[in-house]
């Protein structure tokens, strides 16, 4: 058969059944073949857009999410959307057009070196040189995107080489076990926690992936251990369990920081350093870690791993578990998880203090709590990057793993409105909803025309205050109240809704918001909601915090 023909029979039998992308001359025979296959082509208007897409379909579904673009600008466009999903642990296969290898050597129209340019921010990328090998390269790229920890991987296909006739077939698809957890760190780890004051549970990024947070979640009970999560471990533990003690992550003094300054053992549970450095939480670094994750643990002098459990994640939990009810049965739990009822109420306090504020500008944390009422336990919000993100991050809370999708390794701007739509074509059932600033929103606008055709039922909500917020108030932070220019001017957004043919509302009081919301996710497209929100409660927000009496 044709070599794209092979291509999109590999794809198949990876079980891929959308593709997110814009193609170019130089995928001509790749997308011809698409036609004729079971696989869905989504036709994007930007390639970033189509990485961020697959980047959230990837998260929710633990498949790769797979993205095209054509060769030079169309490459160089999907960069951002890669490198989001390696840092942020998406598994993703982009596939890039490249012109013919006869013209490869020399100067020629749009020919640059794209692997170089995606291999420091991927976990592989290769070139097909010859054809016969694609059923090799498809499957590599596959299982390493796949494998843990998941991130991007690039398969560059040039347009002649697409064109070969050849005789092969897709390879087999075969599961991977991950290791199981060494009986030795395993019984080590269980030594400490016995010997331990005052042990916490820090629940990061893996903690919500491959059934890790079931395991955690038994953990947790059995031995009265609080649990911690990070921005992107939402979810690891349901936030009405007494054993949460919520959110870790601005860089600055928080309630939850007591937990730390009190920990003698600090149990990392699927946590990237990327995510909230341990120099916020151990600066001291005079606490014991046992690091559980599914590699070893990064070398860095704030985080001095005491044991190390390289192994699944959920499998290093269910062997202590397991050998927490051998060695302690009728004994459990350890620690008495009542003692930091009294820290888990005043976070608690402090989060729902402004919950039925009526102001307007509306404050973020009233926003929020709206949005937490509006959405179902297993519904999803994105949240883009910005002063909304920190305000999501914090005062969102979840029952279920992968109902918060925040981008935190590598924080890009314009990840969630086309994020949303990713998610909402792995996840068809459950209400989706993006959070974004008018700053980042406008990054990604052009993709609502994707929404419309396609008819993709999800919520954008933009929260407006004419500048770049987050900027603002970490220079303001930094610099005695001054900052920046940093404003900027918006569109009429209920016009721009209606020149893409979407529903739009801009909400004008605090007590319109609950039902254009609700209208919003009753529709049976995409909804542009906008809001304009009191960002004064950023320094706010700084100045009580900063009055927390703190040891550390």
């Amino acid at each position: 058969m044709k070599a794209s023909d092979l291509f999109v029979k590999c794809l198949e039998a990876e079980g891929v059944e959308r593709i997110f992308g814009l193609p170019g001359e130089e995928n001509a025979d790749l997308m011809i073949s698409l036609i004729d296959s079971s696989i869905e082509f989504v036709l994007c208007r930007h390639e970033q857009a189509a990485a961020f897409m697959a980047d959230a379909y990837g998260r929710l579904t633990g498949t790769p999410g797979v993205c095209l673009s054509t060769l030079g600008p169309g490459a160089t466009n999907l960069v951002t959307g890669v490198a989001d999903a390696n840092m942020d642990r998406a598994p993703l296969v982009a596939i890039i057009g490249q012109g013919s290898t006869r013209r490869l050597h020399k100067e020629s129209h749009q020919n640059m070196d794209a692997i170089a340019m995606f291999e420091p921010i991927s976990k592989w990328a290769h070139s097909i040189s010859e054809a016969d090998t694609i059923p090799e390269v498809v499957r590599k790229a596959f299982k390493v995107a796949q494998m843990e920890k998941p991130g991007a991987t690039i398969i560059e296909l040039p347009e002649n080489v697409a064109e070969h006739e050849v005789d092969a077939g897709a390879m087999p698809v075969r599961a991977t076990r991950r290791p199981s957890a060494d009986w030795k760190a395993v019984n080590q780890a269980v030594d400490l926690i016995a010997a331990a004051k005052s042990p916490l549970i820090l629940a990061g990024n893996g903690a919500v992936r491959k059934r890790a947070s079931k395991q955690l979640r038994r953990f947790a009970r059995k031995t009265g251990i609080p649990v911690v999560n990070t921005f992107m471990g939402k979810g690891a533990v349901a936030h009405n369990s007494p054993n949460s003690l919520f959110t870790i992550g601005l860089q600055g003094k928080d309630h939850v920081l007591k937990a730390f300054a009190e920990a003698d053992l600090v149990i990392s549970v699927g946590y990237d350093l990327v995510e909230y450095a341990p120099s916020f939480w151990n600066a001291s670094r005079d606490k014991q870690i046992v690091h559980i994750d599914f590699d070893a643990a990064e070398v860095d002098e704030a985080y001095p791993v005491t044991v190390d459990i390289a192994s699944d994640v959920a499998d290093g939990l269910w062997h202590l578990n397991e050998e927490l009810n051998a060695r302690f049965e009728g004994r459990l739990p350890l620690f008495d998880i009542a003692r930091w009822q009294e820290l888990r109420e005043t976070i608690r306090a402090d989060l729902n203090a402004q919950n039925n504020d009526q102001s307007y500008p509306m404050k973020p944390q009233r926003i929020i709590s709206d949005v937490r009422r509006a959405l179902g336990d297993r519904d999803i919000l994105l949240s883009d990057v910005g002063a909304h993100k920190m305000w999501v991050s914090r005062y969102y809370q979840c029952m279920e793993p992968n109902t918060c999708l925040i981008s935190n390794g590598f924080c890009s701007m314009g990840f969630a409105l086309p994020g949303a739509m990713g998610a909402k074509f792995a996840l068809p059932d459950c209400k989706v909803v993006a959070i974004c600033g008018d700053a980042g929103f406008l990054m990604n606008v052009h993709d609502l025309e994707t929404a419309v055709r396609k008819n993709i039922a999800f919520v954008c909500i933009v929260w407006l205050d004419g500048e770049y917020g987050l900027i603002k108030w970490k220079q303001q932070n930094q610099f005695d109240g001054r900052n920046s220019d940093l404003s900027f001017g918006n569109p009429d957004f209920e016009l721009l809704a209606k020149s893409f043919g979407m529903w739009g509302r801009h909400v004008r009081t605090s007590e319109d918001f609950m039902p254009s919301l609700r209208e919003a996710l009753d529709r049976n497209g995409p909804a542009l909601l906008t809001v304009d929100v009191d960002y004064g409660e950023n320094r706010k927000l700084t100045e009580r915090l900063g009055e927390i009496d703190l040891p550390i």
